[in-house]
């Protein structure tokens, strides 16, 4: 199958493009620079110049694509509201592009657009169409696109991890850093779900080849791994003292993470495994945070 694929030479992206050319897949990446060229050339793939800011780029690279799967986004999460706006311009721009075929198109959200209510588990047959979360606008503009004639389908994703980058987590490895201290808020009992990377790039080509229109996938290996238990992480690894914060402490600490620092939001991934045949088999959050190299600048 000619995939093109978004974010291709991000985190997550490599990762779906190694599953997509280890399985005889034909995949076009999207690339901003020449470095980012020449890198989707030595892994088998060709390359196409495009920028989130310019939707009407992008959506010229799906039209000879058999399917299209978008992972991009920018993920400077202080301007998480611009940045999810991007992301609707970019959908709707791909929707024009396949609309009226046949064709996949895999977007991307959270999983904390599944919650049916404040500590349940998100489910991937909920959608909460009035999330606080700005990422609805991903799934809302999909629903969109679908109705004109678009087979859209989401992967929605928890906190994705290696020794390296761990989503919203990275950050707060380096607020810790910068503090001198791993904090977490009242008992850091909420959770935040999560999945190795590998894993998830997995489900990404699994929902490709099993592609349903109108399903949400959930790459959820860990359904709820509490704050404390990943300040503690931090913590032993930068060498920090672990406390507790009041809830109106977490903007003076945190920054703009602290929006998100007290959320409680596990989610399931039981439909996604049944459905897709998904086994998650790589380490777990914790696990990466130990075995992770503290003394490395680490980025989101």
């Amino acid at each position: 199958m000619r995939v093109f694929l978004t974010g291709a030479t991000g985190f997550i992206g490599s990762r779906i493009l190694s599953e997509l050319v280890g399985a005889g897949h034909q995949v076009t990446g999207l690339t901003r620079s020449d470095a980012g060229a020449r890198w989707l050339e030595e892994q088998g793939a060709a390359a196409y110049r495009g920028a989130l800011e310019e939707p009407d780029s992008i959506a010229r690279g799906a039209v000879e694509a058999d399917a299209v799967i978008h992972t991009a986004f920018d993920h400077d999460f202080s301007r998480f509201v611009e940045n999810c706006e991007k992301d609707r311009r970019v959908i709707e721009a791909l929707g024009v592009a396949l609309a009226g075929s046949d064709r996949p198109l895999i977007i991307t959200s959270g999983t904390g657009m599944g919650s049916p209510g404040p500590g349940q588990l998100a489910r991937e047959d909920v959608f909460d169409r009035n999330n606080p979360n700005p990422r609805r606008l991903s799934e809302l503009t999909g629903e969109e696109v679908a109705q004109r004639g678009v087979s859209v389908a989401v992967v929605r994703l928890p906190q994705v991890h290696d020794t390296a980058k761990q989503g919203m987590v990275s950050p707060a490895i380096e607020v810790a850093r910068a503090k001198g201290l791993s904090a977490y808020l009242g008992d850091g009992t909420n959770r935040w779900p999560a999945a190795h990377v590998t894993d998830v790039a997995r489900l990404y080509r699994l929902a490709l080849e099993g592609h349903q229109a109108g399903a949400r996938w959930h790459a959820v290996a860990e359904e709820g791994v509490p704050m404390r238990a990943i300040a503690e992480a931090i913590g032993a690894g930068l060498g920090v003292p672990v406390r507790s914060l009041a809830p109106q402490e977490a903007m003076a600490h945190f920054g703009w993470l602290g929006a998100f620092a007290g959320y409680d939001m596990p989610a399931s991934s039981a439909l996604t495994r049944e459905r897709l045949g998904w086994t998650p088999t790589g380490p777990g959050m914790i696990s990466d945070l130990e075995r992770m190299n503290y003394r490395a600048s680490v980025t989101t």
